[in-house]
Parts: C-alpha cells; sequence; structure tokens
C-alpha cells in the first residue's frame, strides 16, 4: 500500500504534552486516514503541535478523578470516525518505522484475520530502554475494529476489551516520557495516579468478582491475564504486597539487571507507588467502614 493512506483512525490523548507529542504525531502523520488529539485543557503549546499536524484537535475538560480510559472511549462515541480500525495513542508512544510496515503489510493482505492486535511497548526512561523487571515483552491491545470494542470506564489502565479474536504484532511502540526524566514531575504525576488506582480499587472491592469487564484468566491471553493477576493482588494484605511486587519484578524478573537507572524506575514503580496506593485504599476503606457504622469520618 505504498503511498496510500491506511484506512485507519489513530485517537491520541493529551495534557500539557509539548516535550512528547510532536514525535508522536510525527510518527503516524501521512499514511493514516485520519488523526484526532483529543486535548484535555492544556495550557502549554499542545495544541498548536497538534494542529500542526491532526485532522482535528478536541478539547475535554480534565477530569482528576480519572485519567485516560473514559477519554478514548468518548472519543469512539462521538468522533466522526470514517474507519472500522483505531490505533490508540498516549503523548508518549510513538509508532517505529517496523511497526509502521507491519501495519502496512497487515492492510494490504486484504481480510484481517483478527478483531485486535497486541502491541509490544519498549518502555524508555531516562534515554534508555527496559529491558527487565516484566517490562521488556509488555504488550497492549492498541489495535482493533471499533464496532466490537469498548474500554472500561472505570478502569485506570488503558485497556481495550475486545469481542472477538485476538492476535500480536511483532512491531513495538516506542514509549518515553521526557517529562519524567525530571523527579518531581514524575512523583507528582503519579500521586495524582495513585489517588485514581486507589479510588478504583476502592469501587471494585464493592462489587461481587471485582466488576471486571472480561473474565480474569491465567491461560488467556494478555489482558485476561492482567486482570487474574490484579484479582490476586487486590485479596492480598495492604502494605505487603507493595514489597512482594517489588522482590518479584525486582529479583525474579531480574530488574537489577537494567543499572542503576532501571533499579530507580523499579523502586518507584513497583514499590513507591504501590505503597501510596495502599495508604490511599486504607484510608478509603476506613472512611466507608465508619460510614456502615454511622460514624464521623473523622
Amino acid at each position: 500500500m505504498s503511498g496510500e493512506r491506511l484506512p485507519l483512525c489513530v485517537l491520541v490523548t493529551t495534557r500539557n504534552e509539548e516535550a512528547n507529542l510532536e514525535r508522536t504525531l510525527a510518527s503516524v502523520a501521512g499514511w493514516v486516514d485520519q488523526l484526532f488529539v483529543l486535548d484535555s485543557e492544556s495550557t502549554d503549546g499542545t495544541v498548536e503541535i497538534a494542529r500542526r499536524y491532526a485532522d482535528d484537535v478536541v478539547n475535554l475538560a480534565y477530569d482528576h478523578s480519572r485519567i485516560i480510559p473514559w477519554i478514548f472511549q468518548w472519543g469512539l462515541e462521538n468522533l466522526p470516525l470514517r474507519n472500522e480500525w483505531v490505533l490508540i495513542l498516549e503523548a508518549d508512544q510513538a509508532v517505529t518505522p517496523a511497526l509502521r510496515r507491519e501495519l502496512e503489510g497487515l492492510f494490504a493482505g486484504g481480510s484481517i484475520p483478527c478483531d485486535g492486535y497486541f502491541i509490544l511497548r519498549r518502555q524508555i526512561f531516562r534515554g534508555k530502554p527496559i529491558r527487565f523487571g516484566g517490562y521488556g515483552s509488555k504488550r497492549l491491545l492498541k489495535l482493533f475494529r471499533r464496532s466490537v470494542s469498548a474500554l472500561d470506564p472505570v478502569e485506570q489502565d488503558t485497556r481495550v476489551y475486545v469481542r472477538g479474536r485476538v492476535g500480536r504484532l511483532r512491531g513495538h511502540l516506542d514509549e518515553w516520557n521526557r517529562k519524567e526524566d525530571a523527579i518531581l514531575f514524575y512523583l507528582e504525576k503519579h500521586l495524582r495516579y495513585a489517588e485514581a488506582f486507589a479510588q478504583e480499587e476502592h469501587r471494585r472491592r464493592q462489587q461481587a468478582g471485582f466488576g471486571f469487564k472480561a473474565k480474569p484468566r491465567l491461560f488467556g491471553h494478555a489482558d485476561e491475564r492482567v486482570l487474574w493477576l490484579k484479582r490476586i493482588w487486590y485479596s492480598l494484605p495492604l502494605f505487603v504486597r507493595p514489597f512482594l511486587y517489588f522482590g518479584y519484578r525486582y529479583f525474579l524478573l531480574l530488574g537489577f539487571l537494567d543499572g542503576a537507572r532501571g533499579s530507580l524506575f523499579h523502586f518507584l514503580q513497583a514499590f513507591w507507588f504501590r505503597l501510596v496506593v495502599d495508604v490511599r485504599v486504607a484510608e478509603l476503606l476506613r472512611v466507608h467502614l465508619k460510614a456502615d457504622k454511622g460514624l464521623s469520618p473523622q
């Protein structure tokens, strides 16, 4: 399909992403049929960059209680999408040349055998890839037929649920948030994310089976395994599980082989962040318990 645009809609979410956005949009502009940017009240140069590449830039009110999935779902339901196939990207996720060639081959083949595809993500932290600790083979379902797919509005992880067959692509995305190279930005961002994840867990603990949108399965595809592991995670004791998770990532999955830079990444992502989530979950559960007993939350 050389020289032709793929019958593909790309949705990109942004909020103050001028440091990352141009790399992401340049990686897809010019060879996909439609490119939309869903911006959440950016105050930097994000919108100006987006307008240079996108077919349209839509502004949505920023919601502190939710992160990204609801924005993608809004786009699927409200944007004038011309194509059945959609690729969703966050502002720090760029399509590599190898992935582009694979997508061109997939669409050139006529009938596409699956309804959704997992794409390998290469996590870059402070300029270098994270290769161990479970991050050398992380796959995300980013490409899908929109007529048989949806996101979970409760979930804070960006996870697409496909009613149909799913497959894997060999090419990968490069995910590098340059803003996270500054430690204060990283900490401030993940404090916001910790609140959102804690609120989600608290809500799910009140639902039978945690209210997952798909059936958790150990031997299912990547997202079904994640839900199976998340179900176990919710059953583990608070404040113990961050230690267990960090040990699993850092030692059993060889995270220490990522060196000093990788050690910082694994400590912050696998231990510090999870510990903050546990602190907030404990607070929310305590307030909930007092409310059930008719006591003041104070």
